[in-house]
């Protein structure tokens, strides 16, 4: 145990460093330090003062301060405004900690006294008298040096004492008062001491010399360095960290911003610099300032140059979609010539699951650029986008502004996800301020409310995605140029599973090559007989499920072996089948019509049944069907009576009939125009007692006069027809031209029948 050791209450200072034989005064207001103060009556006036060694630390504990301090006694109070308390004390010697105890109210040091180290030798004094002459020296160079600081030192014979009372007084920066105080070899302290007057003195001249060139000529750049060097004292002088202010101004100056962002910059960081870092008001600035630091503008990274290489990575990523990544390799091929932005917006439209998103994130693979995605899905609110302005309470820049700000440069690849999915409510439109990020006449200069600057988007790759064109305002689609992702052909979805989904669910699943295997027959009984959406997203689930199956075998046995997964044992882990091989009718049906409906989740085979019983002429409709539709059967009831010798119907009296026509799936909203001669085919099939073929489906609008007009989907209707087995498809002439939209294997396999008029229909159509 050592006896030496003292206990005595600890104060610690923020920015400010006391030696030991100098009399000195501070303000107290932390909670702690007040209980300190307090406490050091108990102790014969004694107090333990340590600086901390991060002044901005509002609350340091006993592993932020410095292992040496001074003791000192306290010699008066004052008290100031509220809580606060000023200060005097007379410091006595050096101390260094060995135990802090944590009293919740304030610290209590455990410490040992460090004496001087003198040795008496020659060296020591020669460097006493060169510390004496240095300072001299000082105090004739600086004129604002006091001359009672040399009359006071020249009474000091002591170098030990000198050293403290010099390096207290003389404007030192405070980690050097800290290294003199630490070290207790006064020959070293000397040593120290000299060193950081010469840099006193060095200073002071340039100092001298700024101030003579400014009576003649003082340039901008100098005059700033002055005033910062100025103002960095006058911090000091009052215990304020001044570096924060001049911190950031120079970051604002080296991040080389257009120049009217720069002066806006400096014009907020001036009037920052006049606030008490304890007003609102400077946090809201300084959070400004810091956003617009992290803004990028100048930042970039550089595009793939090696287009071949480019393509190498949209096909690693991506099975099919060719007519996808043609065009954007023409738009990576464009860029690179020309070194600029192509002025469209690209949209990829299409069902869920045909991967959409997965397209944009591997375009910014291909370019090599960094990805940026944001989700417009229900977002109602034109802040979003804009940003709030600053001046409420919790603003914040939009998320444009956020998400360049969070990958820090100014040339990512964006996607804007599910842009048909935006609302409107009181807070604005939001989709009308996409206009001026997506606008290239606008988005030069947009302007976040926020920020209040213009910055810069044409460098921005902006890509957007929606499952349906419908909901998305003209103006806004006028800007985008439209790709289509169709949905998948059941050959393609068997190599997207064998090649990415089956790879990446084991791996999830905690399973290898090793562990789990498909055969092709299992992977096309999956596709086939449990998936049948457009897209791969419900094939990824189903195959999950099946590895999350195997996983739970092999952790019951305690042991991992391997599975292979084939036709005969999906039904051990997916259960009975949901989907036959294909949906069309086994056989012709009287009444009975295949139609072709469009959806936003692709393509579909849509069912039209008709019966014909006793009554009074009526039409009866059920099946959920919007007016559209409805209007559609009224239409092609009324051309069947109308035409009816011309369709071999002229014996039927119609008044003498009811019709009922229902589409499945009553609880489905159906709607469209485009199964008009589906249901005049089935209302024909049911008077004229001829069966439907099973083989065919249509689609098309029909008129009074029997005339079919074109539709639009004929590419996702075909597909839809060609995943159910139905090869032989009818279709409005004028749709002729549409038919090079699809994809050459689907459409070598499909047969395309067009028709002018709905006889020509049930010619085609009727046995």
């Amino acid at each position: 145990m050592d006896y030496n050791v003292k206990q005595l209450p600890m104060l610690i200072l923020r920015g400010k460093t006391l030696l030991p034989s100098v009399t000195a005064s501070f303000d107290v207001g932390r909670i702690k330090s007040l209980t300190a103060v307090g406490k050091s009556i108990d102790y014969n006036n004694l107090l333990f003062i340590v600086s901390q060694k991060d002044a901005t630390v509002e609350e340091p504990t006993e592993f932020d301060v410095y292992d040496i301090g001074v003791v000192a006694r306290v010699k008066k109070i004052s008290q100031l405004g509220g809580t606060n308390l000023r200060v005097f004390v007379e410091t006595l010697y050096r101390a260094e900690i060995r135990e802090v105890e944590d009293k919740t109210d304030y610290f209590l040091a455990s410490i040992v006294e460090q004496p001087d180290v003198l040795f008496d030798s020659a060296d020591e004094k020669a460097y006493f008298e060169v510390c004496k002459e240095k300072i001299r020296e000082y105090t004739l160079v600086n004129q604002k040096a006091s001359r009672e600081l040399t009359d006071v030192l020249r009474t000091i014979p002591e170098s030990d004492k000198f050293c403290n009372v010099a390096s207290f007084h003389l404007p030192l920066k405070e980690d050097e008062r800290q290294e003199i105080l630490t070290e207790t070899v006064t020959f070293e302290r000397l040593k120290m001491l000299i060193k950081s007057v010469m840099r006193l003195i060095e200073f002071s001249k340039l100092e001298k010399k700024i101030a003579e060139s400014v009576k003649e000529s003082i340039d901008k750049s100098q005059k700033e360095y002055y005033l910062r060097e100025q103002l960095k004292a006058v911090h000091k002088e009052l215990g304020d960290d001044g570096n924060e202010i001049i911190e950031l101004r120079e970051k604002i100056l080296a991040k080389k911003m257009p120049k009217e962002v720069e002066e806006k910059g400096l014009k907020e960081l001036d009037r920052m610099s006049k606030m008490s870092s304890s007003s609102p008001d400077y946090t809201v600035l300084r959070t400004y300032i810091d956003a617009l630091i992290e803004l990028p503008f100048n930042e970039t990274t550089k595009d793939r140059e090696d287009i071949n290489q480019a393509i190498e990575i949209l096909d690693s990523e991506h099975f099919g979609l060719e007519k996808v990544k043609e065009r954007i390799i023409e738009y990576i091929a464009v860029l690179n010539k020309t070194g600029k932005m192509s002025s469209t917006i690209l949209c990829l439209v299409g069902p869920p699951g045909v991967g959409k998103t997965s397209v944009a994130t591997s375009i910014s693979h291909a370019l090599d650029r960094k990805f940026v995605r944001m989700s417009l899905g229900g977002v109602k609110d034109e802040a979003e986008i804009r940003g709030h302005r600053k001046t409420y309470i919790g603003a914040m820049p939009g998320r444009i502004i956020t998400g360049l700000k969070n990958v820090g440069v100014s040339n990512p690849v964006f996607l804007l996800d599910e842009i048909d999915k935006m609302s409107v409510d009181l807070r604005g439109d939001p989709a009308s301020a996409l206009l001026e990020v997506l606008d290239p006449e606008q988005n030069t200069t947009f302007r976040d409310r926020y920020m209040e600057i213009p910055y810069d988007l044409s460098k921005v790759l902006f890509i957007t995605t929606a499952n349906s064109l419908d909901t998305i305002p003209s103006p806004l689609l006028d800007r985008m140029e439209i790709i289509e992702l169709d949905g998948y052909t059941k050959e393609e979805k068997v190599e997207i599973a064998k090649r990415y989904l089956i790879k990446k669910r084991a791996r999830l699943n905690g399973l290898t090559e090793k562990n789990i295997e498909f055969t092709d027959e299992a992977v096309n009984t999956i596709v086939s007989g449990y998936t049948r959406e457009a897209g791969v997203r419900n094939l990824e689930r189903k195959i999950d499920a099946i590895c999350r199956k195997v996983t739970t075998e092999f952790s019951k046995l305690k042991k991992f072996g391997k599975r292979k997964i084939t036709e005969k044992t999906i039904e051990k882990y997916l259960g009975m089948k949901r989907y036959t091989e294909d949906e069309k009718e086994s056989e012709s049906l009287l009444g009975t019509a295949q139609g072709l409906a469009w959806t936003q989740y692709g393509g579909t085979t849509l069912a039209v049944e008709s019966t014909v019983t006793s009554g009074k002429g009526a039409l009866l409709l059920t099946g959920k069907l919007g007016d559209v539709m409805k209007e559609s059967a009224q239409t092609a009831y009324t051309f069947i009576k109308t035409n009816k010798e011309s369709l071999g119907l002229s014996e039927i009296d119609f008044s003498t009939f009811d019709v009922h026509v229902h589409v499945p799936e009553g609880a489905t909203p159906k709607d469209g125009p485009s199964a008009g001669i589906t249901i005049a085919t089935a209302i024909y099939s049911a008077f004229s007692k001829k069966k439907v073929k099973n083989t065919v489906a249509m689609t098309g609008e029909i008129t009074l006069r029997g005339n079919v007009l074109p539709i639009g989907g004929l590419k996702q209707k075909a597909l839809s027809a060609f995943r159910c087995g139905i090869y032989d498809i009818i279709i409005p002439e004028k749709n002729l031209k549409d038919i090079v939209d699809i994809d050459e294997k689907i459409r070598k396999s499909l047969n395309f029948i067009p028709v002018k008029t709905c006889f020509e229909v049930f010619k085609n159509a009727i046995i």
